[in-house]
């Protein structure tokens, strides 16, 4: 999660006639602030975001954020808070599971706005939200009063991963070979960026516990010692390389039902990162792994306990590794952008269609990177109510589209899916025939940057805006790449240089 730090220093000098007496004034008091970003905008409104920091030495269990809106701007869709609001004055409100802030810690909420004017007169528990106490009130025979402050405080930025701006994310065949042969990790091309070990499975659907283990020599005559892979491994990250795990896959169905299962999952798969020492994980739930009961409609506020555990997993491994930890995920276009039509099992819809949508908005402010598969795809509509199909550059550009500039889910424009920042977002495709269906050529899938990237060569579908910090490309396979020649890497390194 970003963080807002921010130092304050107040000093007064009074200077008297006749005789020089110094004091200072008490410094502002460190306590809880709420600090405003516009975290994207376009001509007639913008997604913003409030960050709640405790800067005292105790907890904060529960806040409250106001502010006014002149008439003519209106905030539309909001997320990880309650809000209410009267004549322009505003009032978010913790849930329940975000209201305890612990002393340093910061908890985030955000919303759209129809408008351009900026929140005014914000107050953050009754006090200003730029934190501290005000001065108590002296009274002084002085003739002559100077006074200065000074205040500086950052912006809040991204957690530093390390990457480059346009990255390369391959999965390697780790455990299996898949027909596509082995690939020691010391030998993984230089092209790559993110190296997904593929794959950490669950001993069983329900369970929660993750197993993960290298291609036995049956399958994999080529395979390196444990040591070697570890070795392996730190060399990559040497390199500046990013190493994770991906959980999941075709056949790794994970199901956190229970508590139980969830806690089990955060055993296990740090067990798995520490052992390997690894720089995150990947979410590659595919199958039956996420799905929606009845009557679970809003995606801001997830009530299935596949849902609600998954988010929370992920959270407590994020806030146990830290702002370096490297989250990245891999869903289909029917968990994310079929969103747009349907939602869960509402209209007799499949019952996981848009499921991955809580999970992604829940962990936006701690996902480095969303790389949805655009393969193994039907037609999907577009932003521009167009079904596009896969295989093409239009495809590319219009699902990518859909998770930067959001989209209202199942056509509800009060239940808006806020578009994610571009250095979150990336698309993936095959590296080869081979890898699965919806294959692109090098030429289309350079097409698809140029559009998405500069506004140019663009095909049918025109996106709402350009996106020149896209940040890359996500494939199937690193060993399918090879096996066609390096085609993919080689082709894609160039066109995206780091």
């Amino acid at each position: 999660m970003s963080r807002v730090l921010a130092a304050r220093v107040a000093a007064v000098v009074t200077l008297m006639l006749g005789a020089v007496l110094v004091s200072l004034a008490p410094a502002y008091a460190a306590g809880v602030t709420a600090t405003f970003t516009k975290t994207s905008s376009w001509e007639t409104g913008y997604t913003a975001q409030f960050v709640v920091e405790n800067d005292t030495s105790t907890t904060v269990s529960s806040w409250k954020v106001e502010f006014d809106l002149p008439a003519g701007t209106t905030v539309g869709a909001y997320w990880d808070s309650l809000q209410t609001n009267g004549s322009g004055h505003y009032t978010f409100t913790n849930r329940d599971y975000n209201g305890t802030v612990a002393p340093g810690a910061a908890v985030t909420f955000g919303f759209n706005v129809a408008g351009t004017a900026s929140p005014a007169n914000c107050k953050i528990n009754g006090a200003a939200c730029t934190g501290g106490t005000t001065p108590p009130t002296t009274t002084s025979t002085t003739t002559t009063t100077t006074t200065t402050t000074t205040t500086t405080t950052t912006t809040p930025q991204p957690p530093v991963t390390g990457l480059p701006k346009k990255v390369l994310v391959g999965y390697l065949h780790a455990s299996f070979a898949n027909g596509s042969g082995y690939i020691r990790m010391k030998d993984v091309s230089d092209d790559w960026d993110i190296i997904n070990l593929s794959f950490a499975e669950p001993t069983s659907a329900t369970s929660g516990q993750l197993r993960f283990s290298q291609c036995p020599v049956a399958e994999c005559p080529n395979v390196e010692s444990e040591a070697e892979f570890i070795a392996g491994i730190r060399a990559k990250q040497a390199a500046g390389k990013k190493v994770l795990i991906s959980i999941g896959g075709a056949n790794g169905q994970v199901q956190l039902s229970t508590t139980a299962a969830r806690d089990a999952f955060v055993s296990s798969a740090s067990a798995i990162i520490d052992k390997y020492g690894l720089d995150g994980l990947d979410v590659d739930f595919e199958g039956h792994s996420l799905s929606l009961n009845a009557g679970d409609t809003d995606f801001r506020n997830p009530t299935t306990p596949v849902i609600v555990n998954l988010i929370s997993a992920l959270k407590t491994l994020k806030a146990r590794y830290g702002a370096k930890f490297v989250l990245t995920m891999a869903p289909e276009t029917f968990f994310v952008q079929v969103g747009y039509q349907f939602y869960g099992g509402q209209g007799g819809a499949d019952s996981r269609t848009g499921a991955y949508l809580p999970v992604i908005h829940a962990l936006r402010d701690s996902l480095t990177l969303l790389h949805v598969q655009d393969y193994n795809s039907g037609p999907v509509m577009g932003l521009d109510n167009q079904y596009h199909f896969m295989g093409a550059a239009d495809f590319h550009v219009a699902m990518t589209d859909m998770v930067l500039a959001g989209f209202p889910v199942r056509g509800d424009t009060t239940r808006v899916f806020p578009g994610l920042r571009q250095d979150q977002v990336a698309f993936g495709l095959p590296a080869s025939v081979n890898a699965g269906g919806g294959f692109t050529t090098v030429a289309e899938t350079h097409k698809a940057l140029d559009c998405l990237t500069k506004g140019t060569n663009c095909g049918a579908y025109q996106p709402r805006a350009v996106y020149p910090n896209l940040r890359g490309l996500m494939t199937w396979s690193i060993n399918w790449d090879r096996f066609n020649g390096f085609e993919f890497s080689k082709a894609n390194r160039a066109y995206l240089p780091r």
